[in-house]
């Protein structure tokens, strides 16, 4: 299976966190931070990757470094995991709908690392979070895992279905740049010969 473990200890975070790419959508995490929490479990699940997490950061001073931290290590994982990328479908895309919204994620697991963030909230948080942090966990996630990432909410109002649907779809997304394509398991997916 394709699985790793990374632990990261800073003056600001203590993290461990296993994902496994080849699971069921299993998690176990616990960030401190439960609207955050309830966002990658949302991954886990529709990406079927088993995402184990604990972090135990400085909430008494805000959440930034936890999520950030916590994007960092999750996105060493994956690389970990993923190995040398041969055989991946390597490219993946999903509209996600969730009742007013619509947001799109495209991405490549290319090993070049770029963002485009087309998201913006018209509340400061949802729950206890602070709803620019959301950028922050896939910006910190990307770079480490990667990924060429695009995200775009076309429209919604309910911030809630915002971060949501950006979760769902990314999930989605990975799922199909992570599967295995048969016409090509034991090839790297690029005339380079390397990602």
């Amino acid at each position: 299976m394709r699985s790793a473990t990374i632990e990261r200890k800073t003056n600001e975070t203590e993290i461990s966190t296993t994902i496994n790419l080849d699971g069921t959508g299993q998690y176990d995490i616990e960030t401190g931070v439960g609207f955050f929490d309830h966002m990658l479990e949302q991954l886990a699940r529709h990406s079927l990757m088993d995402i184990t997490l604990r972090c135990k950061g400085d909430l008494h001073i805000d959440q930034h470094h936890t999520v950030e931290d916590c994007g960092i290590a999750m996105g060493q994982a994956f690389t970990k995991a993923l190995g040398d990328k041969a055989g991946i479908t390597r490219y993946g895309s999903c509209d996600l709908p969730m009742d007013e919204t619509l947001t799109r994620v495209a991405l490549d697991i290319s090993g070049r690392p770029f963002l485009v963030w087309q998201v913006e909230f018209s509340k400061d948080k949802i729950g206890d979070m602070d709803t620019e942090l959301f950028r922050e966990w896939f910006q910190a996630f990307h770079q480490h895992a990667g990924i060429t990432l695009h995200v775009t909410n076309l429209y919604g109002d309910n911030n809630h279905h915002i971060a949501e649907s950006s979760y769902k779809a990314l999930a989605r997304a990975l799922r199909v740049a992570l599967t295995i394509d048969e016409a090509q398991k034991d090839r790297i997916p690029s005339t380079k010969g390397t990602l």
